[in-house]
C-alpha cells in the first residue's frame, strides 16, 4: 500500500521564526503532537509536542513562574525543531516508513514532493489504525 492511501493532509506548520508561545497555542489547542517547519512550503524541520515541553520551562503557569521561565517561550521554531527530517514521497511504500519507524527514534515522517514541498504526514498511529482496521475486516470476513 502505497504511503498517499493513508497519510494525512491536515498538516500544521510554522515558520523558522515563529517562536515557543505561538507554538504551545497550536499544541494546547489543537490534537496534534507534531508540527512541521516550513519556509515558502519547503520543509525544514520536525516540532513534537515532546520537544516542545523540553525546551519550555516546568515552571510555566505556576505560582513558581518567574520572568526567567516565562522567556522560555520567546524561542524560536528553528531552535528546538529536529532539522532535516527523514522525509518520504507519496508514493513510496507502506513498508518503507515501518522500517524508517523502526530504525529511528522517530514518531512521523513528512511526506514530500521530489521538490521538497510538503503534501502530508505519516505517523506510527496511522500504521497501526490501519492494522487494526485490516484486522478486524479479515475477521469479519472469516465469521
Amino acid at each position: 500500500m502505497i504511503l498517499e492511501k493513508i497519510m494525512s493532509t491536515h498538516v500544521v506548520t510554522v515558520g523558522l521564526d515563529d517562536s515557543l508561545r505561538e507554538i504551545k497555542e497550536i499544541f494546547d489547542h489543537g490534537k496534534i503532537h507534531h508540527l512541521l517547519v516550513e519556509e515558502k512550503g519547503q520543509l525544514y524541520g520536525v516540532i513534537s509536542d515532546r520537544d516542545l515541553w523540553r525546551a519550555i520551562s516546568p515552571n510555566l503557569g505556576t505560582p513558581f513562574e518567574s520572568s526567567r521561565d516565562a522567556a522560555t517561550l520567546n524561542k524560536r521554531a528553528h531552535h528546538i525543531m529536529t532539522r532535516k527530517p527523514i522525509s518520504l514521497q507519496r508514493e513510496a511504500d507502506i513498508f518503507e516508513a515501518i522500517s524508517i519507524f523502526n530504525k529511528h527514534r522517530i514518531s512521523c515522517i513528512p511526506i514530500v514532493t521530489g521538490e521538497g514541498h510538503i503534501v502530508g504526514i505519516i505517523t506510527w498511529r496511522d500504521i497501526l489504525r490501519l492494522l487494526e482496521v485490516n484486522y478486524k475486516a479479515l475477521n469479519a470476513e472469516r465469521a
